[in-house]
């Protein structure tokens, strides 16, 4: 997307209900920056729908677990969930992002970076599993990686040296 577009247009693009259930220090319109900040992305800007919407929640490791538990039958807490739509009853409804506010804590001090940034890149990697991308093999990876690395420095988001490899 070009320099020149506004940043109305921009949230036409994704519109984002952000529901926090945890003190995080980060507000609802940075959450919503850091999307249109990947719809910037030709590959990610390709992929969504007309009016393209999503919620993200903002939770503890608790509620992380109990979903991780729920939906993919894995009894531990985990940084970032996406469950995608699937298309279902609303058009352009991309489904839902949660993150574990205390994790992207844990994860940004134990990489020597923000928590935005931390928060970010978790972002940027439950967006691109709800259109679509995967990293369960090799190739899946290496385009989820350049993709990730397109969007966080469009974002100028500076992660640690071994958060993520190179593409």
């Amino acid at each position: 997307m070009s320099q020149s577009r506004s940043a109305a247009a921009r949230v036409r693009l994704l519109r984002v209900e952000v529901r926090k259930t945890v003190a995080a220090p980060l507000r609802p319109i940075w959450f919503r920056q850091v999307f249109d900040g990947c719809c910037e992305e030709p590959a990610v800007a390709a992929l969504l729908p007309a009016d393209a919407q999503l919620t993200l929640l903002v939770a503890g490791d608790r509620t992380l677990r109990r979903l991780n538990r729920r939906f993919l039958g894995e009894d531990q807490p985990t940084d970032v969930l996406s469950f995608p739509s699937g298309g279902g009853d609303e058009p352009g409804y991309l489904g839902d992002l949660a993150i574990s506010w205390p994790t992207v804590q844990r994860q940004a001090r134990h990489y020597c970076h923000p928590v935005e940034s931390e928060a970010g890149l978790l972002i940027v990697h439950g967006l691109l599993h709800l259109l679509g991308f995967d990293h369960a093999d090799r190739a899946g990876e290496k385009v989820m990686t350049r993709l990730t690395w397109s969007c966080l420095n469009r974002l100028d988001l500076g992660i640690g040296a071994r958060r993520l490899a190179s593409a």
